[in-house]
């Protein structure tokens, strides 16, 4: 099969994982199936050399996680700040 998607469309959707959107919503989104793009992130996140680092793509996800909780709280303790 030949290979219909280049190499900066796969590093925008590995983007978007990591960012915190869900493959199924990414599969939805871009119209390629949820398998495809798991095998995409087994493909793209890798050491130098060549060894899948999957706790790597694990911490970048929680990072990413506990970066946009932060501004949530961020936001909370300015709109309850402003009551009392």
């Amino acid at each position: 099969m030949r290979n219909k998607y280049d190499l900066a469309f796969k590093k925008e959707v590995m983007r978007k994982y990591l960012s915190g959107q869900t493959m199924a919503s990414i599969a939805r989104e871009t119209g390629v199936s949820e398998n495809v793009l798991y095998r995409w992130k087994q493909k793209m996140v890798t050491t130098a050399d060549g060894e899948a680092d999957a706790e790597k793509l694990a911490m970048r996800k929680r990072i990413m996680e506990l970066e946009i909780e932060c501004e949530i709280l961020k936001k909370a303790a300015l709109i309850f700040g402003r009551d009392g």
